[in-house]
């Protein structure tokens, strides 16, 4: 239930609302907007004691939340969402998080981390843990990739962004991540939201390839319920009856997510085609849909890459995805 105040409520008024919410044992989640405020209130059968908050003076209009998502729907939240990751922010302007598949060796993400930090690029991606489809693919170096990866971050002053698999690796991820990124296959694995929940570490939060857009917003609500707030959602294309890409990107959900949540979302291009040659287009068309950005695996050599090398962009072709994306964003700004 959306408890919506009049303009200029007092914090006397906002406070009593919030402790006659709390005196029936519901929980509130506060927005503050330009004009007015909004207390969001969740608790079982909680539209029965409407009638009770509509009678306060400061209560403008009591509405029922009917979608199974609350807290990180548009309803209780009407400003977008900015996400601040140090000085750094996704959800106020277009960024390219970027980086290989894994993480291999020192020298490789030396490299890496230079070229990308050369070109204004500010997060760099890497998998330290693998979760591949083969268990006779490569598993990443562990613990040894994320220190590679805190190194040539802190290096370069890049943040630093990575898959964690297990609940019993927050505190490492803690240590050496700027950004935690929840994969495709653990989008529904509940344990692994409820601790990821309690870190006040941004996360980024896959959907995944067999479900749907309210499926992928009730595990960001798992997120947000546990206490974690800093969510960006991330497309990384669905499993359908194509077989000429890896998966179909799902464009529309970038619009459509805009609508139904405040949250940011961004798009993992590499992932969403299987395909290199289809990266640089879809990049602009992903701009044009309104993402707050891209995810996209670059590696030096991708014919000798450990992993996904078929989906993985060249440095100079990495360089014109991202020259003629920005060239868009510029575009688009003056429009």
């Amino acid at each position: 239930m959306i408890i919506v105040l009049k303009a200029k409520t007092s914090e006397e008024d906002l406070k009593r609302v919030v402790d006659l919410a709390k005196s029936f044992g519901f929980e509130t989640n506060i927005s503050k907007g330009a004009e007015k405020t909004i207390v969001g209130i969740i608790g079982e059968r909680v539209y029965e004691r409407r009638e009770v908050f509509e009678a306060l003076n400061c209560v403008e209009e009591v509405i029922p939340v009917l979608k199974p998502f609350k807290l990180v729907s548009r309803e209780f939240h009407p400003e977008k969402t900015i996400i601040e990751c140090g000085d750094e922010k996704i959800g106020e302007k277009f960024q390219f998080i970027a980086g290989p598949c894994a993480v291999e060796s020192r020298d490789q993400m030396q490299r890496e981390a230079e070229f990308l930090s050369n070109l204004g690029v500010k997060f760099l991606r890497g998998g330290a843990f693998k979760p591949r489809t083969s268990p006779y693919s490569f598993q990443g170096l562990g613990i040894e990739g994320l220190k590679i990866l805190r190194e040539v971050g802190d290096k370069y002053n890049m943040k630093v962004v990575s898959e964690m698999m297990s609940p019993e690796d927050l505190s490492l991820f803690e240590e050496y991540v700027d950004v935690i990124q929840i994969g495709t296959r653990n989008m529904q694995n509940y344990r692994l939201l409820e601790k990821v929940g309690h870190s006040t570490k941004p996360v980024i939060l896959k959907r995944g390839f067999m479900s749907t857009i309210e499926e992928w917003l009730l595990a960001a609500e798992y997120l947000y319920y546990h206490g974690n707030s800093q969510i960006i959602l991330c497309e990384r294309g669905i499993r359908t009856f194509e077989k000429y890409t890896r998966n179909t990107l799902d464009i529309a959900a970038v619009p459509l997510v805009k609508i139904l949540s405040h949250l940011p979302i961004i798009v993992d291009l590499s992932h969403a085609t299987g395909r290199r040659d289809l990266i640089p287009p879809l990049s602009k068309a992903v701009v044009a849909a309104g993402a707050d950005g891209v995810m996209i695996e670059v590696h030096e050599n991708p014919e000798n890459a450990l992993s996904d090398g078929q989906q993985s962009l060249n440095f100079d072709e990495f360089y014109k995805t991202y020259d003629s994306s920005m060239e868009l964003i510029r575009v688009m700004e003056e429009i």
